[in-house]
């Protein structure tokens, strides 16, 4: 995973980069979304890790994103064949999410509970991580019953373990 993101950060610092200077960021977030989605696809992938001509891998990716990509989205695709990168398009697109939420200073976090959170609960999460972050935060919650009671919150590599379960682990460590 690690050398993924070490192949897809310039192509999407530079991308992101190219985006703020056109003020143009959100047709470069669907861009990006569009072709990383293509490059997922089963077919796609074996065609692109089959094929030895980048001009060939580039035009069908083109092709087949059609008007979804602008001349420069095309540009970006024919440089990424060129070197044979079209398969990291997903942790591109990934990347570049990253800068983006950066750049309108947000961070997605995800709150993980062992019961539904009411809306006042949430916006309290909201309040403190926004503060120990320092950005406007975005929660994404969802429900895991095992976690017998409390919460987890992570974003990127921050984690908040609060849960019993967390606990109970914590103890069983502690005592062996």
């Amino acid at each position: 995973m690690s050398e993924l993101t070490t192949i897809a950060r310039p192509y999407a610092k530079a991308a992101f980069d190219f985006a703020v200077e056109q003020s143009a960021v959100e047709k470069w977030l669907e861009m990006l979304g569009f072709a990383a989605q293509v490059a997922e696809n089963k077919q796609v992938q074996d065609f692109l890790n089959n094929t030895f001509s980048a001009q060939k891998a580039a035009d069908t990716m083109i092709s087949i994103c059609g008007e979804q990509l602008d001349q420069y989205g095309q540009n970006l695709i024919r440089l990424m064949a060129e070197n044979k990168r079209l398969t990291v398009l997903p942790a591109v697109f990934s990347e570049f999410q990253h800068y983006v939420e950066e750049h309108h200073s947000t961070a997605e976090v995800q709150v993980i509970s062992a019961q539904p959170l009411n809306a006042t609960q949430e916006q309290k999460i909201a309040a403190a991580m926004e503060k120990r972050l320092a950005r406007k935060v975005k929660l994404n919650c969802s429900v895991d019953s095992s976690l017998i009671a409390g919460v987890i919150i992570r974003t990127d590599d921050f984690v908040i373990d609060g849960s019993s379960r967390g606990q109970l682990n914590r103890l069983a460590n502690e005592l062996q």
